[in-house]
């Protein structure tokens, strides 16, 4: 059986880069190489991410859960343009944000095929980095 962490890394961080990256450079006017370079990847991932063809999963797009997500993507891609925060930083919280909707059990028992282990939909200790 796979652990949450293993979801995580396959699932979700690549969608967190895909919809941070669409901010960054759609809403705050950064170039794909400036996103790339605070992200720690190739421009061409940057690229893919853009052109949706990295990180993406009808299931959590189509999830009714999205829009909370969507709604913190924004404020973290707009605390990375103001250098308020980095982007480690926001994978963390926005990491949170995901299991605190509920979305990474949702993604789990998708991908799993069984129900996530408790972990899985608990807020962990960066839980009080999420904004209420």
């Amino acid at each position: 059986m796979k652990i949450p962490c293993e979801i995580v890394v396959w699932y979700v961080l690549p969608m967190i880069r895909r919809e941070v990256s669409r901010e960054l450079v759609y809403v705050h006017g950064m170039s794909q190489a400036e996103v790339a370079r605070r992200f720690g990847v190739t421009d061409a991932a940057i690229s893919q991410y853009l052109k949706k063809k990295r990180g993406g999963n009808e299931l959590i797009d189509d999830s009714p859960l999205y829009s909370e997500f969507e709604r913190e993507v924004k404020l973290s891609a707009e605390r990375i343009a103001k250098d308020q925060s980095d982007f480690s930083t926001e994978m963390c919280r926005l990491c949170c944000v995901v299991k605190q909707t509920g979305l990474l059990a949702i993604i789990y028992k998708a991908q799993v095929g069984v129900n996530p282990p408790k972990c899985a939909s608990e807020p962990g200790e960066l839980a009080n980095l999420v904004p209420r």
